[in-house]
């Protein structure tokens, strides 16, 4: 310590809590969400509880499309050691090393057990990009320069390029088309919510099942990562390993959801229409229906004139 500050940082390290992109996508659709309640009360009978079903879900599949894309937890490991905390020092720590894995890059997060160790705060939350126009190796040199802890280093080098591991470029393309995917996949979910509102029921289905489709292919992107052996990631006496973490299964169930609900809306349009109407609050009302021709006034003068 110099004068109570860190000699490489200004003030203590702190792991970061949120991502603030995945902040500012909910409270974009909490915004949406909350201004819809405001104008359900204006909507009568049973068709308020099918709007509020309706509109709740489709905000739902389109949220979780987009927090995705800034979610560090496509794949997860967590392995508690006992290693070296810094490099050229024989001191060892007690620590929970965990590797959260994203489309953009990795987190690399370390935090003692207890996190108080060594008269230091051990707390650690990095993130290395690998997105494109993002350097990887150019970030894993500022870890470096900073002094970062030996095990986020060593965590960190296994997915530089010039590692012999050789998973950057795989999960680097992986995670960008499984980006691509599901950006095509939140067209489609405006597509659909569009077709929903014409009214073209049907096609809306089919564009539920485009939706569906795309996030599949996003997952099955992403997993060709798993084609290519992974590297023992080995701290201390303990090895480090990898699983598909929430947001794989996440996406996974919402792309099925659109399968079932896109599958339903085809079948009900082709079975009973009448039925899917009344969800959609598209039922004419039966008294217009039949409603008998009102009379009417005819101008003998011009009748005769045209017979």
């Amino acid at each position: 310590l110099f004068d109570g500050v860190y000699l490489f940082y200004p003030q203590q390290r702190k792991a970061a809590v949120f991502n603030i992109n995945t902040i500012m996508v909910i409270v974009v659709f909490l915004t949406l969400a909350c201004s819809f309640l405001l104008i359900i009360p204006g909507i009568r009978g049973r068709a308020r509880l099918y709007w509020t079903l309706r509109i709740l879900l489709s905000l739902f599949v389109g949220v979780v499309i987009v927090i995705v894309q800034f979610t560090g937890d496509w794949e997860n490991g967590w392995v508690q050691a006992n290693t070296s905390y810094k490099s050229f020092s024989p001191v060892r720590v007690n620590v929970d090393i965990g590797l959260h894995i994203g489309l953009g890059g990795v987190n690399i997060t370390l935090k003692g057990n207890p996190v108080y160790q060594i008269n230091e705060t051990i707390n650690y939350n990095e993130h290395f990009p690998w997105n494109f126009g993002a350097d990887y190796d150019h970030s894993y040199s500022e870890g470096l320069e900073k002094g970062l802890p030996s095990p986020i280093l060593y965590v960190a080098e296994k997915f530089s390029t010039q590692s012999p591991c050789a998973v950057h470029r795989q999960y680097r393309i992986a995670g960008h088309y499984a980006s691509a995917m599901l950006w095509a996949a939140f067209c489609t979910w405006i597509i659909s919510n569009i077709l929903f509102s014409m009214p073209v029921l049907v096609y809306g289905g089919y564009m539920l099942l485009v939706t569906g489709a795309f996030m599949i292919f996003s997952l099955l992107s992403f997993s060709t990562v798993r084609n290519s052996p992974m590297c023992l990631i080995q701290i201390g006496t303990r090895t480090l390993h990898v699983a598909y973490g929430g947001s794989f299964w996440l996406m996974l169930a919402i792309g099925l959801l659109c399968f079932v609900v896109g599958i339903t809306i085809v079948a009900m349009h082709h079975l009973n229409l009448k039925l899917l109407k009344t969800f959609f609050d598209l039922r004419e009302d039966k008294a217009e229906e039949y409603q008998e021709m009102p009379e009417v006034f005819i101008n003998p003068h011009f009748m005769n004139k045209g017979l």
